[in-house]
């Protein structure tokens, strides 16, 4: 899977601007109403991300949860972290939607 280096990680945080980052890696975090839908968050993540064989670095604090995204065995953001913090938008978003 190829790197997608300063430019297309640029392009890329276009579309999500919930998020932060660099050719290195995505960040966002995700602050839930209570520990418990935060903990939800973090349930539905790891189950996309389970699937997608492509795991988040995940920090939680009581009720802000931290998503961090990088390809490891790349050496920095692919298309699949771009996919995987789309999905992660759309779970915050029915957990702790933004008001």
């Amino acid at each position: 899977m190829a790197l997608l280096g300063d430019d297309g990680v640029r392009a890329a945080l276009l579309e999500l601007p919930a998020w932060r980052g660099d050719a290195n890696r995505l960040e966002r975090s995700v602050e839930a109403p209570d520990f418990l839908t935060g903990i939800r968050v973090v349930d539905d993540v790891a189950q996309v991300a389970e699937s997608m064989d492509h795991h988040p670095d995940i920090d939680i604090r009581w009720r802000t949860v931290t998503f961090a995204l990088s390809t490891h065995s790349e050496g920095g953001v692919t298309a699949k972290d771009v996919e995987l913090a789309h999905s992660i938008d759309d779970i915050a978003e029915r957990h702790a939607p933004v008001s």
